[in-house]
């Protein structure tokens, strides 16, 4: 037998009303409801360290799930950076909603420790990605998209260039375009707090990969011939996009398949050489849906498709892709 109508919908105010609170703490909105990111600490780009070369002196701290690491060990990984910077993965403690060692850094047992040893206020976010000076003992910039400049910038004798001079106003102009409509975009969809919030985010997210999907018909990376920024920053969220975003956060108009560009250039980003090391499904999956309890309060993982199935074996190669195999 059904519930009175009047108790499903007291069950239905309250459950909203709890909904809003949780959803605050998890994403801040505005007062039309879109998702705003709350600002983080050690956002400015530094200069290049004068012991950038020397062995093992910096160290990248990234987390496995996030999206906003995931670019900057991509650039670590096709930097070929692991001589002068190592690399430590930590873990969510969902329970305490913060990052942790596997084992004690810096004296620190988990990253808001860390954070605040190098100075950052009680209140700010410690997140990840974030480059450690072993010299300096503190972290040196955590704000990714500065510090996937500052890592393309770091003497890298094998590496390629990411930021190429003949492309660097076209990558530019997609890195702005990417991080505001997509990389963001996906949470705005998924942290929306009104219909229209959601509605102006999901419209801006698959016009952006509309118009991504219609330039790489023409070219075989976003900003040109050669591989960039553009493109480092676009995967950590089109890899995430069906494991993820689409049945989490709502990120489903399309399939990618049906952009089929767009599909390709995921298959040939993902087999290069080191990419493929940096991407952990499992991970995803179990944080994200186990972890942001106001989307989804079962913290049921469900399935969902192989990895495989969507980048599938190594495609013909288009375009130089800085493959030193």
């Amino acid at each position: 037998m059904a519930p009175p109508a009047p108790l499903v919908r007291t069950a239905r105010a309250i459950w909203h009303w709890q909904w809003c609170q949780l959803m605050g703490g998890l994403g801040p909105a505005d007062a039309a409801g879109n998702y705003q990111r709350p600002a983080g600490a050690f956002t400015s780009l530094p200069p290049l360290p004068s012991e950038a070369a020397s062995a093992d002196g910096h160290v990248l701290i990234v987390g496995r799930s996030c999206p906003w690491a995931h670019r900057a060990w991509l650039v670590w990984a096709l930097r070929r950076l692991d001589a002068s910077i190592t690399l430590v993965v930590v873990d969510p403690d969902p329970a305490e909603g913060r990052w942790r060692f596997a084992e004690p850094f810096g004296g620190c047992a988990n990253l808001i420790e860390l954070y605040q040893r190098s100075g950052a206020d009680s209140g700010q976010r410690a997140t990840v990605p974030a480059l450690y000076s072993r010299r300096q003992e503190r972290i040196l910039v955590s704000e990714s998209a500065r510090l996937i400049e500052l890592l393309n910038r770091w003497p890298a004798p094998d590496g390629p260039d990411l930021e190429p001079g003949a492309q660097q106003e076209a990558t530019l102009r997609w890195r702005e375009l990417l991080q505001s409509d997509v990389n963001d975009g996906v949470y705005r969809c998924g942290f929306a707090r009104t219909q229209a919030a959601y509605d102006r985010a999901e419209a801006a997210l698959f016009g952006a990969l509309a118009e991504a999907d219609r330039v790489l018909q023409e070219s075989p990376w976003l900003a040109g011939a050669e591989l960039s920024l553009a493109d480092v920053v676009l995967f950590p969220t089109l890899i995430r996009l069906e494991l993820v975003y689409a049945p989490l956060f709502g990120c489903s108009r399309l399939p990618l398949w049906q952009l089929p560009a767009l599909w390709e250039w995921r298959q040939r980003f993902f087999h290069l050489p080191g990419v493929a090391a940096t991407c952990w499904p499992e991970a995803w999956r179990r944080d994200y849906f186990g972890a942001l309890f106001p989307l989804h309060p079962s913290g049921i993982i469900p399935a969902g498709p192989p990895l495989a199935t969507l980048v599938g074996s190594r495609p013909a190669p288009r375009g130089l892709q800085h493959d030193h195999d």
